[in-house]
């Protein structure tokens, strides 16, 4: 089995946006030595700035050059895509054979196995190893990983992932992780809404919001939105929990599209990839995922 990747490895990190930053963050705290690109120039410069031993590259493919691992914390997998193999300057053109590409957004999982086929025949490993915990658990290293791969390389990359997350999951093979990442959103998305029209409800019945989310989660409501995200975001309409409707529309409509691929019927996927992509053209796409509330209190 090959040696697990521990500090002071070099990573390659491509992506540094609200998740990435502080993920990025977190291997140059556990020691391994990091070379960064971002599309943007102020992220760039932002990540460098607070984190001076990072070496910052011109494209993806430069940060690829000497890593012993690349890491892609991107939109989606169209993105990766481009970044790690279509693009002009794509990654895999400065990696050596036996380099793992570790991709930890969230991407369509079937597009994950046909990216993975294809690194396969220059000689490169991936894993998918999309995240649970949004920008919270990222700042605080506490995220959830759902890994796809092979065992043997994803056994090699735990020390890498744990330095960013508090778990790591071996779901199985390539595209595994991200099918296991949109189902995961998709249950909670489904919570959220759920829970934002119960407090609609409930508050034009007269009843107070924060006692009846203290009831749901003593009682069988209860769920993550219950317990994280109500109080803090949906209740003071403050709608600032981290994560973008874009984002979650994205996932569902992944959710969805695997739904009809597997020959699976199921209705309330779709249901609320629709709900929810209306939601982010009503209120536009970089609106806070918790957001839903507003929108669904205007639609009733």
């Amino acid at each position: 089995m090959p040696a697990p990747l521990t500090p002071p490895a070099t990573i390659a990190f491509i992506g540094l946006g609200m998740m990435g930053k502080p993920m990025a963050g977190h291997l140059m705290a556990a020691g391994y030595r990091l070379r960064v690109y971002d599309a943007s120039q102020q992220a760039l410069s932002d990540f460098v700035g607070a984190h001076p031993a990072a070496l910052a590259t011109a494209s993806a493919k430069a940060a690829a050059e000497g890593a012993d691992a690349l890491i892609t914390m991107l939109p989606d997998g169209k993105v990766v895509r481009h970044a790690v193999l279509d693009g002009p300057d794509g990654a895999a053109s400065g990696m050596t054979r036996g380099t793992i590409v570790i991709d930890m957004s969230s991407s369509a999982p079937l597009g994950t196995r046909a990216l993975g086929s294809d690194l396969a025949a220059r000689g490169l490993s991936l894993i998918d190893a999309p995240v649970s915990g949004g920008v919270r658990r990222a700042l605080d290293a506490s995220l959830a990983i759902m890994a796809g791969g092979d065992a043997a390389d994803v056994e090699q990359c735990k020390p890498l992932l744990l330095a960013m997350g508090k778990s790591v999951f071996h779901t199985g093979a390539i595209g595994s992780g991200h099918a296991v990442k949109a189902l995961n959103n998709y249950l909670s998305a489904t919570s959220l809404l759920s829970m934002c029209e119960a407090l609609i409800v409930g508050e034009k019945f007269g009843l107070d919001a924060g006692d009846l989310v203290d009831i749901f989660n003593s009682s069988s409501g209860m769920s993550n939105s219950t317990q994280v995200k109500a109080k803090p975001f949906v209740i003071p309409r403050n709608y600032a929990a981290g994560f973008a409707l874009a984002l979650m529309s994205k996932d569902l409509k992944t959710a969805a599209e695997l739904a009809d691929q597997m020959g699976v019927r199921a209705e309330t996927m779709h249901d609320m990839a629709e709900v929810w992509t209306e939601a982010m053209h009503k209120l536009g796409k970089d609106t806070d995922h918790t957001a839903i509330f507003k929108y669904l209190q205007e639609q009733a």
